[in-house]
């Protein structure tokens, strides 16, 4: 299978070589920039726990989507697999922050598409609004 040869990181003046894109050394941070839900939303992470627990109990631990239920205390003790609170029509489309209308649980599969399909949403609007 043919490759490609590696290319100078993308960085200016870095002499690196590297398959593609940039170097280790200049690679952007994940979640560089992102701030915590207090800063993006404005509440703090006790009212976010408080909200969780009245859409858990209103929701009976099942995901908006899908309808698959939370996992148990016993086989999720550490929390690690439990459905995590979302905004259902995301904030920057307009939804509100706090109302409970617009929260629901959701899973982890179903929470990566609908990220991945409002990060796609969000890029189109960027970028329509750069051409005009």
């Amino acid at each position: 299978m043919p490759t490609r040869p590696p290319t100078r990181c993308a960085h200016p003046g870095c002499p690196v070589l590297v398959p593609k894109g940039r170097c280790d050394e200049h690679k952007p941070a994940p979640w560089a920039g992102r701030d915590d839900k207090a800063a993006r939303y404005g509440i703090s992470s006790g009212r976010w726990r408080t909200l969780k627990r009245r859409v858990t109990e209103r929701d009976n631990g099942c995901c908006y989507r899908c309808g698959i239920e939370q996992p148990d205390q016993a086989d999720d003790p550490d929390g690690e697999h439990g459905h995590q609170l979302d905004h259902i029509v995301p904030i920057f489309e307009g939804g509100a922050v706090e109302d409970l209308d617009n929260l629901g649980l959701i899973c982890e599969p179903c929470h990566l598409v609908k990220s991945k399909a409002e990060a796609a949403r969000a890029n189109a609007n960027r970028a329509r609004r750069k051409a005009r």
